[in-house]
């Protein structure tokens, strides 16, 4: 008997044969080692890699900019880590490849007083049919070179990451919790050590968690945040509950107090909050709420509210939007995004359609020093404006 090869799936299977009397031994064809021709390495030395597409960016989750450094600005990508370009959005260069596990960012900051330390929260709390889960925080101290873990593994998505503006050991983080089932990782953390340990200081139940978390500007012992219920179940999507809503710290984010004179107080789902240093005492909070979504602002650092806007658009498919951000110069001026993009240039009273690169808006960050300076973004990348929105940098280098 003789091995002949018989194909199976694509894979040559040996098999044992044996001849019937009379019969001619089968012949093994066997296959000819293909040889490689050696190629010398000078030839190729001219050769370069280019981008032949798609050249389109992808969802960003998360912007934020650099006061003291005009022209550089961060992005955290939906599913594909954080990015930072250095020259006003004209090139953008991963930064946390190969370092932080995964690529689903919900939250970036850098510290106003030291901008070589960034902290980055996983998972954004955009939640729709597909969710990635985030996996807790991580921080930076040269500059995105390196990056190390920073706790909250099992905070599941971050709402928001915000850094104390003298101290860059204290952050106060707003993590929705894991959003396929109850855990009790959720709520309003905060540390004074940099992210070695974390302390919860606002939190529910294992079902509630942080939404927002925001710093009143030129007085960080004043903190504010929104909770709510945000779960993903299979088959639908649950945002909202008859708990939940704005509450406030006066103590540093030690310990909160639920406000809600002015608010919605039955169904009350997510929210996004705006502070502006043009006015410390304003803050704008835009609720998903049945009935009262909308726009609403205090002008008395929370402790009284009024709805300002009811526009359905504002809050169209909130649970993946809500998006929401001041101006710092002109307090009247915030903006406002879902499918599409808004400005109001009057407290929110009215908001006038913004065009933006690509449709499906989640965050803007907006300077300091410079109202016409700001990063938005959608579900076509990043993009910088220098001239207050009227013209933008492109998506497509991403």
């Amino acid at each position: 008997s003789v091995i002949v090869a018989q194909q199976a799936g694509g894979a040559a299977a040996p098999r044992q044969v044996t001849p019937a009397p009379h019969q001619a031994t089968p012949v093994v064809h066997r296959p000819r080692p293909v040889m490689m021709a050696a190629v010398d390495p000078a030839l190729l030395a001219g050769l370069n890699y280019r981008l032949v597409g798609p050249s389109r960016g992808g969802r960003v989750t998360a912007v934020t900019g650099v006061p003291s450094q005009p022209k550089t600005f961060y992005m955290g990508v939906a599913s594909g880590g954080v990015f930072r370009t250095t020259d006003g959005g004209g090139t953008w260069t991963p930064i946390s490849d190969g370092q932080i596990p995964l690529g689903s960012i919900g939250s970036i900051a850098v510290a106003d007083s030291n901008p070589d330390i960034i902290y980055v929260g996983t998972g954004p709390d955009g939640v729709r049919s597909n969710v990635s889960t985030g996996r807790g925080i991580y921080k930076s101290t040269d500059g995105g070179k390196t990056w190390v873990f920073a706790g909250l593994r099992d905070g599941g998505q971050t709402g928001a990451i915000r850094v104390h503006p003298a101290n860059p050991d204290i952050v106060i983080a707003a993590m929705t919790g894991d959003i396929f089932k109850a855990n009790a990782e959720r709520g309003v953390f905060k540390s004074i050590d940099g992210g070695k340990t974390w302390k919860k200081t606002l939190y529910l139940s294992d079902q509630l968690g942080a939404m927002d978390v925001e710093f009143q500007p030129n007085n960080p012992a004043v903190v504010y945040a929104w909770m709510s219920r945000l779960e993903r179940k299979p088959w639908t999507i649950i945002s909202g509950s008859i708990e939940g809503g704005f509450y406030k710290s006066t103590n540093g984010g030690d310990s909160f107090n639920k406000i809600s004179t002015g608010l919605p107080g039955q169904l009350i789902g997510k929210g996004n909050l705006a502070t502006t240093a043009a006015n410390p005492n304003r803050i704008y909070a835009l609720v998903e709420a049945k009935p009262g979504g909308g726009l609403y602002r205090s002008d008395d650092a929370g402790m009284t509210w009024a709805q300002v806007n009811a526009t359905p658009a504002l809050v169209q498919r909130p649970f993946y939007y809500t998006t929401l951000g001041a101006d710092q110069i002109n307090a009247d001026i915030v903006y406002a995004g879902a499918e599409g993009f808004y400005k109001s240039v009057d407290g929110g009273r009215t908001m006038t359609s913004m065009r933006t690169p690509h449709g499906d808006n989640h965050d803007i960050w907006v300077s300091p020093k410079d109202g016409n300076v700001m990063i938005q973004s959608n579900d076509g990348g990043a993009n910088v404006s220098t001239d207050g929105g009227r013209t933008w940098s492109t998506i497509m280098n991403q």
